[in-house]
């Protein structure tokens, strides 16, 4: 981590406002930070850090405190071009810089006149006058917005503008100077080098921007601050788990830059489809343990629904496409905990007697005017404190009479109040990504002030039974029919869960009309579940179809109840193909289908949350597959259906959940632990 200056030499002591570098390896700093009394120390440096980190082959992140980019529109109005990495050619080409002095306020001019002399840029720092940069921002005019949007997020509360060309927190300066710094490093160690967010960081050395003074406050006593925040972001982001630097990383910012750390609102478009290969499994895999199969629908799938913008009103039980911030704080205001009288200041111990003003302040209405001190004002719940108000005593606690009060103390300052913001302050972040939204959460956003709320659009998941032996419940059914017990579940489990079941129907064991249906359902809908006509057989011809779209799988799951789980794309729609036994399907949709289409729709992948407790049952199980018995809790021990038939479909109507019984061998004796997952863990 890089903490750049524009200034002239600083001397040999180390001191604030200079430039500091600090290296971490294996969660450690070299030496603790360095300090650098000019940009050509620092600049040596930097070459030899790249060139001793390429040639130990180890990979390195450089961060720098100083923007990458200008905003939307600059960088064209001086090349031609959007390219931010040409601008920074422009400016190496022009800038002058050596430890005594540097050109930048003069070019800063320049450019200024370029666009009328009166910006974009502004302050002079040096004595004389430059022609087109003004000293302040008195008759300034900017042709290019202000900032960028990254500086606009919540998060980067506090950035200054790149702008500024001088005084407290200016970045201009920096950027005139750094940016030249970098591109000879680029050019130094071309192919080597790869800028965030501009390339892609394929390259053993990356620079990226990040920003120390937006995520830490004042140093320890005795520690410069510039040296220790250098030290304390370059520690925090090489212990930074893999997948949240990822996150981090994944922005789009391909004119104006990023700050690694400020999260990003994603534009309104909707994810890739799922490559055909998503579900092959790796060569020689034959039965797969099932926290393999899951980990590797995991790994393998992403999300497919687009986003949206609705009212507050309409997005109970939506999924929040991107993190919301408090537009407003709650309490907006101070305001009163209980109905009472306020004043001003803690009461002491022993009697108090206080004249009380003429009228009060309630919810709503508040009390024009100031409560002088030694005075009392009523006040009721949820009240504004007025001028001259900050304590407020029970009504309880309180004799009124000759337009008085009176009651005894102690009481402390403030007490019976709330604090503004003490919930939530303005800027907070309220709730994050992949929350499917509550009651409870409505009343969040509404009262932060969030009118318009970004969601995910509904997972369509489409329905559909194969079967020449399936009609439909209540028909006259002949030797060899069975009634469709799998749809009706499968539709209630989508819709419980919080997708959009799309019912197709059921279609007989007939290629060509399979082959038609699943086409308007690829139509339709963004996954697709199926359940029968899965496994190997003359009459399973969503196994041939999907065999002959060339986006077939079969995995061999060790788990019981369950057959093999079809897996596949059709038209570029994901295929669950569930086995047609009722049991297995539900089983097999829980603990499978559940998270998958969880993350699909935006949700990530959520973890079933089970519970360890006694069993009240007997049973022995052989190594080699994972188990789930139908069951529920009575007494406050976990009861299993009598019969482990899976044709047994009354057992899912008895249950009120699954016990899970691990891979291994398992002698269950009652009073012994299992683990319980109620159904509602699945969201039903």
């Amino acid at each position: 981590m890089v903490d750049w200056s524009s200034g002239n030499d600083t001397g040999p002591r180390p001191r604030k406002d200079a430039i500091w570098a600090c290296v971490v390896r294996q969660g450690k700093a070299d030496e603790g930070p360095t300090y650098f009394r000019n940009r050509e120390l620092a600049e040596q440096w930097l070459l030899d850090l790249i060139t001793t980190e390429i040639e130990a082959e180890r990979r390195l992140c450089l961060g720098f405190d100083f923007p990458f980019g200008y905003p939307k529109g600059f960088a064209r109005a001086l090349t031609g071009s959007d390219d931010p990495l040409g601008l920074w050619e422009w400016f190496e080409h022009r800038i002058e810089d050596s430890p005594k002095a540097n050109n930048r306020f003069d070019l800063a001019g320049e450019i200024n006149c370029r666009f009328g002399g009166k910006g974009p840029f502004w302050f002079n720092g040096l004595k004389r006058k430059i022609n087109g940069l003004p000293k302040t921002k008195a008759d300034y005019h900017s042709p290019f917005p202000e900032r960028r949007s990254v500086e606009l997020a919540p998060e980067a509360k506090g950035s200054f503008s790149c702008w500024q060309m001088g005084g407290a927190g200016a970045v201009g300066g920096q950027m005139m100077t750094g940016l030249p710094v970098l591109t000879r490093l680029r050019r130094t160690f071309a192919g080597k080098v790869a800028v965030w967010p501009f390339e892609v960081l394929d390259t053993p050395v990356a620079f990226v921007e990040i920003w120390p003074s937006l995520t830490l406050g004042a140093a320890p006593e005795g520690r410069i601050k510039d040296a220790w925040q250098v030290e304390q972001v370059a520690l925090s982001l090489a212990g930074m788990p893999i997948q949240d630097l990822a996150r981090h990383l994944n922005v789009s910012a391909a004119e104006e830059g990023w700050i690694l750390g400020v999260s990003q609102r994603k534009p309104n478009i909707a994810p890739p489809p799922l490559r055909n290969d998503c579900f092959a499994l790796p060569a020689g895999v034959n039965w797969t343990p099932v926290d393999e199969a899951l980990g590797l629908l995991r790994e393998r799938l992403t999300v497919v629904t687009a986003a949206e913008s609705l009212p507050v009103m309409q997005v109970s039980g939506r999924i929040l496409a991107d993190d919301v911030f408090a537009k407003r704080s709650n309490p907006p205001q101070p305001n009163t905990a209980v109905d009472g009288y306020g004043f001003a200041g803690a009461a002491p111990e022993g009697a108090q007697v206080m004249p009380l003003c003429d009228g009060r302040a309630a919810a709503g209405i508040p009390f024009d005017g100031v409560v002088p001190g030694g005075h009392a004002l009523r006040v009721l719940t949820g009240a504004a404190l007025p001028a001259g108000v900050d304590t407020v005593i029970l009504e309880e606690d309180v004799t009124v009479q000759d337009n008085h009060i009176a009651f005894h103390g102690p009481l402390k300052q403030g007490a019976n109040t709330r604090r503004a913001g003490e919930d939530v302050a303005e800027g907070d972040l309220v709730l994050t990504a992949g929350r499917r939204l509550t009651p409870a959460d409505l009343a969040l956003l509404s009262a932060t002030g969030v009118a318009d709320v970004p969601v995910r659009k509904t997972l369509r998941v489409a329905v559909l039974s194969t079967g020449d032996e399936l009609i439909e419940p209540g028909g006259t059914a002949n030797p060899g029919q069975i009634y469709d017990a799998n749809r009706p579940m499968l539709i209630a489990l989508m819709d419980r869960m919080g997708f959009q079941p799309v019912d197709l129907g059921r279609v007989p064991d007939d290629r060509e009309t399979l082959r038609d249906r699943l086409n308007s359902a690829a139509k339709q809908a963004d996954v697709i579940v199926t359940s029968g006509g899965a496994s190997a057989g003359d009459e399973d011809h969503v196994s041939a179809l999907l065999r002959e779209a060339g986006a077939m799988q079969e995995w061999r799951i060790a788990l019981k109840p369950g057959r093999p789980l079809a897996l596949g794309m059709w038209e570029g729609v994901p295929v669950f193909g569930l086995p047609g036994n009722p049991v297995a399907a539900m089983v097999c949709t829980l603990i499978f289908a559940r998270p998958a289409l969880g993350l699909m729709a935006g949700e990530g992948w959520q973890e079933p949350q089970g519970f360890d407790l006694p069993a009240a049952f007997e049973k022995r199980k052989k190594p080699g597959r994972r188990e789930y018995l139908r069951a529920r809790v009575r007494n406050g021990r976990a009861e299993v259906f009598a019969s482990e038939g899976s044709g047994r479909i009354s057992g899912l109507s008895w249950a009120e959940g699954l016990v899970e019984i691990e891979d291994g061998a398992r002698h269950i004796k009652p009073g012994d632990l299992v683990r319980f997952i109620p159904y509602s863990s699945f969201g039903l």
